[in-house]
């Protein structure tokens, strides 16, 4: 079993709120000229630790949102947020994409760009610093936002682990 499916959510029974990351039109050449669809990339979250992302295609932009929204309800995520940010330094990856994020005092803010900062307010992630390094596609930058939170353990996961208590974690 990966290590997604064990942090996999049921969306039923949650208030999730969706944000629009991009919207695309593209053409498909055909016979008698263009064919225009749109592409959506929509992030969900409680704004408590879970978050996910989909994608829609469809001829209008409201259903392609609609199609993205079911997406990412069906990939939802628990990711670890301690004391309003994340608890140690991440790198992900995907594709040409890479993301480094890292943990921020208190009001500090989401010190992140456009495709980051929709995963990481949607997560819940109050104060963090990030920077996206590579492919600047919103797709490739979400699923390298995704994969950096999912590299995130939560420090009572560590504390347990090692047998210590959490202050040990941080402190040494």
């Amino acid at each position: 079993m990966s290590k997604n499916n064990l942090r996999a959510i049921k969306a039923s029974e949650m208030e999730l709120q969706e944000k629009v990351v991009a919207i695309k039109r593209v053409a498909k050449v055909v016979k008698g000229g263009r064919r225009f669809s749109f592409s959506a990339i929509v992030v969900v979250g409680d704004g408590n630790g879970v978050v996910g992302y989909g994608l829609g295609k469809a001829n209008e932009v409201t259903d392609s949102i609609t199609k993205g929204i079911d997406d990412a309800k069906k990939n939802l995520v628990r990711v670890p947020v301690f004391k309003g940010t994340v608890p140690h330094d991440a790198i992900g990856k995907f594709g040409g994409g890479f993301v480094l994020l890292k943990p921020a005092a208190q009001g500090t803010g989401v010190i992140a760009g456009g495709a980051m900062r929709a995963v990481l307010e949607s997560a819940g992630v109050h104060d963090v610093l990030a920077k996206s390094k590579g492919s600047s596609n919103p797709h490739n930058v979400v699923k390298a936002t995704f994969d950096a939170l999912n590299k995130m353990r939560d420090p009572l996961a560590v504390a347990q682990q090692r047998g210590v208590e959490l202050s040990k974690v941080f402190n040494g």
